[in-house]
């Protein structure tokens, strides 16, 4: 049995591109002024993320809505029990100060990425809102962050993961879960 065999399909490419359609409605329903808005994605695949709902939005609005990267590795409280990766330069390429940011990450798992990225991010400023875009939320929360926009919700265990392709980086589009050995 290969690797492939014991991967999943949670969201193929057309369901994918439906959610993420149906989550850019989202974003412009409940933040009024999109000029204000300022799109972060976490790495890794939060940056493409970010990048394919900025057109997204451009196709549905017009609005050139910038986007940002935070890597908030060094702002991690658990860095010796998930190590490090090769750091991605964070870039924010406009104050943050009163701006609604939408925080991009494909999962949410334990909440920590997340209060780390929050953490980094309120070094560049005092911004008016923070909400958090997620594709797959798994559950198993250790602090009380929940997405504002959530692709779907996916039950997992400890020994699952899950696995968002974009075809601009990974050749195919789909969100799997996968079993580690």
């Amino acid at each position: 049995m290969t690797n492939s065999d014991k991967r999943i399909v949670i969201l193929t490419e057309n369901e994918l591109r439906k959610t993420l359609s149906r989550l850019t409605f989202e974003i412009i329903e409940k933040i009024s002024d999109l000029n204000n808005v300022l799109l972060v994605g976490i790495p890794t695949r939060g940056i493409h993320l970010a990048e394919v709902l900025r057109q997204e939005m451009f196709i549905k609005t017009g609005c050139n809505i910038k986007t940002g990267i935070i890597d908030p590795t060094f702002y991690r409280d658990d860095q010796n029990r998930v190590g490090t990766r090769l750091i991605e330069a964070t870039d924010i390429p406009t104050s943050v100060e009163k701006k609604d940011i939408v925080l991009v990450d494909d999962v949410i798992y334990t909440g920590r990425t997340i209060r780390a990225a929050m953490d980094a991010l309120l070094t560049w400023g005092r911004p008016k809102s923070i909400k958090l875009l997620v594709m797959i939320d798994r559950g198993h929360r250790e602090l009380p962050i929940q997405p504002d926009f959530c692709g779907r919700k996916v039950p997992t265990s400890k020994k699952e993961t899950i696995q968002l392709c974009l075809k601009q980086v990974d050749g195919e589009e789909g969100i799997f879960l996968n079993n580690k050995i």
